[in-house]
């Protein structure tokens, strides 16, 4: 990866989109500080590896693309880890800890099977899990590897609902979105990916644009403006027919 310059601002949502392979999931771990970056990733303007450990946990919330747990591990004690970078010498939960973590699982929307062991979720349900865990962490960054998978329709509109308010008290937000469509509509800037290096960046009408698509996707899908938003939509060129 090269010439990568990107910032997330405190109230606004970046959605990071390309192709498979443009390097989205490798650069969302750098900026978590996962992975070793060439370059240099600053949190709050300071170097990410001048940062304690577990002050980064509680400024930096992560949702990967595949999280692992172990399957006998309930929701609720799941969502509940979310809290361990704010526990005392004594590591021990307090009536607070244990209402943001049941307040994140309702936000959520997991509140109802707060109770089963991951291994019986569904994907979707999974997905909501890991998120109502990251937001029990109270974070000021959200870093998110595509959180929409999995999700029908009305859940993934609940999901991008819950980001907007997470922006709207003051978190950035960085989102890996794998449908362009669905990342124009629902970020305020984004960030094209293609083959290790930034293609495009600024508002969604300026990066999702025929040029650019065709750059990065190839001439087989079509851009073409919502007929009463005006954002772009990106479909399959033949289904355009």
């Amino acid at each position: 990866m090269q010439g990568i310059d990107i910032e997330v601002a405190p109230g606004e949502i970046v959605g990071l989109v390309g192709p498979n392979g443009a390097g989205k999931s490798t650069l969302l771990r750098a900026l978590a500080g996962a992975r070793h970056a060439e370059g240099e990733v600053r949190l709050l303007g300071t170097p990410i590896e001048a940062v304690d450990r577990r002050e980064r946990a509680r400024l930096i919330a992560v949702v990967e693309q595949l999280p692992e747990a172990p399957p006998t591990i309930s929701v609720r004690e799941l969502v509940a880890l979310g809290r361990f970078p704010h526990l005392g010498l004594l590591r021990r939960q307090s009536r607070r800890d244990e209402e943001v973590a049941t307040a994140s699982m309702r936000r959520a929307g997991c509140e109802a099977f707060a109770e089963r062991p991951l291994g019986t979720l569904s994907g979707g349900e999974r997905r909501r899990a890991f998120v109502a865990r990251a937001l029990a962490q109270e974070p000021r960054l959200f870093l998110l590897d595509e959180p929409s998978a999995h999700l029908d329709a009305e859940a993934q509109a609940t999901l991008f609902a819950l980001l907007r308010g997470l922006a709207a008290e003051g978190a950035g937000v960085l989102v890996v979105v794998h449908d362009l469509t669905t990342a124009a509509a629902s970020c305020d800037r984004l960030a094209l990916l293609h083959r290790g290096r930034v293609l495009a960046t600024g508002a969604p009408r300026e990066v999702v644009t025929p040029a650019h698509v065709r750059e990065a996707y190839g001439p087989h899908v079509t851009v073409f403006p919502h007929p009463t938003s005006g954002l772009p939509i990106v479909i399959p060129a033949a289904a355009a027919r």
